[in-house]
């Protein structure tokens, strides 16, 4: 007989997913960081569009794997259930990767948010105003929190609507299951 799923068997499960999820785009943050110095932009972009592909493929497989895997572990599981269970995943991945890339631009590679402006400031430098420079400065310094914030808000929200999506399909329910049965069980006339 299976655990019926409670709260904190939830909780539980999706901190581990959670994690899970966080360190494996974590990776791909720092796989696809370290191809920028391979060679050619033309190799560095193909590599990076396939290396983006496979993560979000891998997410959107992996999220589903850990919803029907809830589903056949424990009794009780919803579909209600299973959103719950991606929305926390979602939030908690989310936040895990969010870390991530502020620990990476603050101390790992704090140089990649300079090289970055830099280059933006000599592409639009003729077609922005002194006070446009002035703030473009201005932002550089708060760069970090502002990448912090738009990623957590931005991975939460996409994984919450994935979980809404595959919460629909997990678990599996059989729309004709009571269809011309009585209380009793009894086929009806």
């Amino acid at each position: 007989m299976k655990e019926t799923v409670t709260s904190r068997i939830l909780w539980n499960n999706a901190g581990k997913t959670g994690a899970i999820l966080g360190l494996v785009s974590a990776a791909f943050m720092f796989i696809s960081q370290a191809t920028a110095g391979i060679g050619s932009p033309i190799a560095v972009t193909a590599l990076n569009m396939l290396l983006w592909t496979a993560k979000f493929i891998g997410c959107i497989w992996l999220m589903r794997h850990f919803m029907l895997k809830l589903c056949s572990r424990y009794e009780g599981v919803t579909n209600a259930v299973t959103m719950r269970y991606g929305t926390i995943v979602a939030f908690l991945s989310a936040l895990i990767y969010s870390a991530f890339l502020l620990a990476n631009l603050l101390f790992i590679t704090p140089d990649l948010v300079d090289m970055q402006f830099d280059q933006v400031m000599q592409m639009y430098s003729g077609m922005l105003d002194s006070n446009s420079l002035t703030m473009m400065e201005n932002m550089r310094a708060s760069y970090p929190q502002i990448a912090f914030f738009s990623q957590l808000i931005y991975c939460f929200l996409y994984g919450t609507l994935l979980s809404f999506i595959l919460s629909r399909y997990i678990p599996k329910n059989d729309p004709f299951a009571n269809y011309g049965t009585g209380e009793d069980g009894q086929l009806q006339k």
